[in-house]
């Protein structure tokens, strides 16, 4: 066997020539053309050649265009075993930007898999060998070409630019991600440089201060019924309760479809009322933003959950409630969002990594705060409950 290729979804081929070098620069003899390695190794009676090409939906559209679609039809003929591997075979198929292309001149030795497959590793991704053998980033496999499923435990991997497309930039958030970088550098967090910017203010849909005004309130409410029901209490009681005072401050309309489908249930789901009780963290964000709040404080603790229902609870009327707001302005929400995507980013990477959120940081906390930034800002223009937690 001479050929060993590794498929990967990334943002950029930055750091490809360093992890080369990482893995071979100690035994080999490194040269490079632009996107091709010749690599020989530094032993005097040893000069067979291996090649490395590395290429991008950039570089080499012509390629991925054709080959993509290619090997996405080899795999679906591939009689699965189990059609949930086969699923995620797929997904991670379809969303490969990258390829570095290993050949050897002679069939290549254990000694050198190893390194091929270190290589793997360091750059993720899947291992592709001749005979259809897909490899995870460890080098174990994840179906045989009969349709065996390997030993692996593989879940597909895609980068922003894949899920979101082509990264646009502006100097507002540039600076914007400049300052939430200082913040996580000064408390320790790690960060991912190229996660992307959000876009300026002026291109985003913010909601009006009426509009966070009535959902805050009707969500304050369907959270009230929730954490009964998440409680054991008489739902058919609260319930009656909680949909007359939807209707008396007026903002039935402003709940979601989710919560309307919660409330019309005559036997409520525990499960979705602990997960809409969760909400109290997105909340906490609608009503810092209108004023009641004066600092959206690190989010390792619950918010204050007597306060957030006082701030509703203490007014008659809607219009009693909306005459106490004070709206803050764009680029503080913008600041609190694009901090608050760059933590979540945070979390997820050392729940992957098996390890606890750095700084005590609470994962759920900063997934509903996300939720209520993104949806104040027009993130995308996405409903409440679709709000897209990649990272």
């Amino acid at each position: 066997m001479k050929h060993f290729t590794i498929f990967v979804s990334k943002n950029d081929m930055d750091d490809i020539e360093s992890k080369i070098s990482d893995v071979f620069a100690k035994v080999y003899a490194i040269k490079k053309n632009e996107n091709e390695y010749s690599i020989k190794s530094k032993k005097l009676f040893n000069n067979h050649k291996i090649t490395i090409r590395v290429a991008s939906e950039d570089t080499n559209p012509d390629y991925f265009e054709t080959n993509i679609p290619g090997m996405m039809g080899f795999y679906d003929r591939i009689p699965f075993e189990d059609e949930n591997r086969k699923g995620l075979v797929m997904t991670q198929i379809s969303v490969l930007n990258t390829m570095i292309a290993i050949e050897t001149e002679k069939d290549m030795t254990d000694g050198q898999m190893q390194l091929f497959t270190k290589l793997l590793s360091q750059i993720g991704g899947i291992g592709f060998l001749p005979n259809g053998i897909l490899l995870d980033q460890e080098g174990i496999v994840i179906i045989y070409p009969d349709g065996r499923s390997g030993p692996s435990a593989f879940k597909p991997h895609a980068c922003t630019r894949k899920v979101l497309g082509p990264e646009v930039t502006s100097e507002e958030g540039e600076r914007r991600r400049n300052k939430s970088i200082a913040f996580l550098t000064e408390t320790g967090i790690p960060f991912l440089k190229g996660l992307p910017q959000l876009p300026p203010s002026g291109q985003c849909s913010f909601q009006t201060q009426e509009a966070i005004a009535r959902r805050a309130v009707s969500l304050l409410i369907v959270i009230q019924y929730a954490c009964d029901v998440a409680q054991g209490k008489q739902f058919d009681e609260s319930k009656h309760f909680f949909i007359g005072m939807l209707q008396r401050f007026g903002v039935e309309e402003y709940l979601t479809e989710n919560e309307r489908q919660f409330l019309q249930e005559e036997e409520p789901n525990r499960k979705e009322a602990i997960s809409i009780s969760w909400q109290y963290e997105a909340y906490w964000t609608l009503i810092w933003a209108l004023g009641f709040v004066e600092t959206l404080n690190f989010p390792d603790q619950v918010c204050d959950c007597e306060y957030a229902i006082q701030v509703v609870s203490s007014c008659e009327t809607f219009e009693q409630f909306y005459i106490q707001t004070a709206m803050r302005n764009k680029e503080e929400i913008m600041d609190e969002a694009d901090k608050t995507y760059r933590l979540h980013w945070a979390c997820v990477n050392s729940r992957i990594q098996g390890e606890d959120a750095p700084a005590g940081l609470d994962e759920s906390i900063v997934m509903e705060r996300r939720r209520g930034l993104f949806w104040m800002i027009g993130h995308r223009d996405e409903e409440w409950d679709t709000i897209s937690m990649d990272t």
